[in-house]
C-alpha cells in the first residue's frame, strides 16, 4: 500500500503524521519504506538521519534516473523502517523535470521494483500542489490529509480535493483519499472543537476518529531526530499516533480488499 500524506498548508504535522506512523509500523514489524519528497527534508532530519555527509536522494532517483534500491537507506531507529532521504537539491528539481516525457510519473514507474517489498510505502510530500506532490499522488493508492485545528483549517484543501480528482480522473484511477487527520487540537480552546465540526461536516467519515493534541513532547522530537514514539512513548502524543496508527491500519485493510491489495 502506497500512501501520500500531503496538503499544501505548511505547518499543519505532515512531517510528525508521516515520520509517527512510519515509526509504529515498522516497531509492529511490518516492513515500511518512507519516502522524503520534501526539500526541506524535514522526515530526513525526523529519522535522526545526518545529512552532513555526502549522500544519495529522491533527487538522484527522479532527476538522475537512480534506482531505488541504490539510494534508500535502513533507518538506525528500527531495522524494519528504510528511508529514501531527500536533500535541499530537490528544490530545483521541478525546473530540471519540466522538459521530460512522463515526468508526473517519474516516482511510480521509480516504485514498481520495490513495491511488493513493503507492507507500506509512505510519502511525506511538499507544502505545494507542484510537480513533486503530483508525482507522489500519481505512484499512490491514496492519500491522508493532515489538518490542524485553526481556523483557516479548510483554507486550500478544497484545491487538493480537486486536484485529487483531477488526478483520479486522468492518470491514477485508484487514487483514493483515504482519511484526514486533525492535528493541533487544544481542548482548552472553543475553536479547536469548531474546526473538528467543520472538517467533519466536508468531509464526512473520511475524518479519522483519533485526534492529534498539541503536545510539547511531539513538538521536541523531530530536534532530537526520533519520532514521537521512541522519544516519550509514555506522552500523550506518543499515545495518540499509536492509537491512529492502528486506525489507519484498519483503514488500510478496508481499502486494501477494494483494490485487491492486502498485508503480507
Amino acid at each position: 500500500m502506497i500512501v501520500v500524506f500531503a496538503n499544501q498548508k505548511g505547518g499543519v504535522g505532515k512531517t510528525t503524521t508521516t515520520a509517527s506512523i512510519a515509526s509504529i509500523l515498522a516497531k509492529q514489524g511490518k516492513k515500511v519504506l518512507a519516502i522524503d519528497i520534501d526539500p526541506q527534508s524535514n522526515l530526513t532530519s525526523g529519522f535522526g538521519f545526518d545529512k552532513s555527509r555526502d549522500y544519495l536522494s529522491i533527487y538522484e532517483v527522479l532527476v538522475h534516473n537512480i534506482d531505488v534500491a541504490e539510494v534508500f537507506v535502513v533507518s538506525d531507529i528500527n531495522e524494519n523502517l528504510h528511508l529514501i532521504p531527500s536533500k535541499i537539491d530537490l528544490a530545483g528539481a521541478e525546473i530540471e523535470l519540466v522538459s521530460r516525457f512522463s515526468r508526473e510519473k517519474i516516482l511510480k514507474e521509480k516504485l514498481e521494483s520495490v513495491k511488493n517489498v513493503y507492507d507500506y510505502i509512505l510519502i511525506d510530500s511538499p507544502p505545494s500542489l507542484g510537480l513533486l506532490t503530483l508525482n507522489a499522488l500519481v505512484a499512490s493508492d491514496g492519500v491522508v490529509i493532515p489538518v490542524q485545528c485553526e481556523y483557516y483549517a479548510l483554507e486550500g484543501i478544497s484545491q487538493l480535493v480537486k486536484t485529487v480528482d483531477l488526478v483520479k480522473k486522468s492518470i491514477n484511477n485508484d487514487l483514493e483519499i483515504f482519511g484526514v487527520v486533525m492535528t493541533m487540537f487544544d481542548a482548552r480552546t472553543r475553536l479547536s472543537s469548531e474546526v473538528v465540526i467543520e472538517v467533519k461536516n466536508f468531509f464526512g467519515t473520511k475524518v479519522f476518529d483519533t485526534i492529534i493534541p498539541r503536545n510539547v513532547r511531539i513538538s521536541e522530537s523531530p530536534s532530537y531526530g526520533k519520532p514521537i514514539d521512541l522519544y516519550d512513548p509514555a506522552s500523550i502524543g506518543a499515545k495518540a499516533y499509536e492509537k491512529l496508527t492502528q486506525e489507519f491500519i484498519e483503514r488500510m485493510s478496508k481499502y486494501g480488499r477494494m483494490s485487491n491489495y492486502g498485508e503480507k
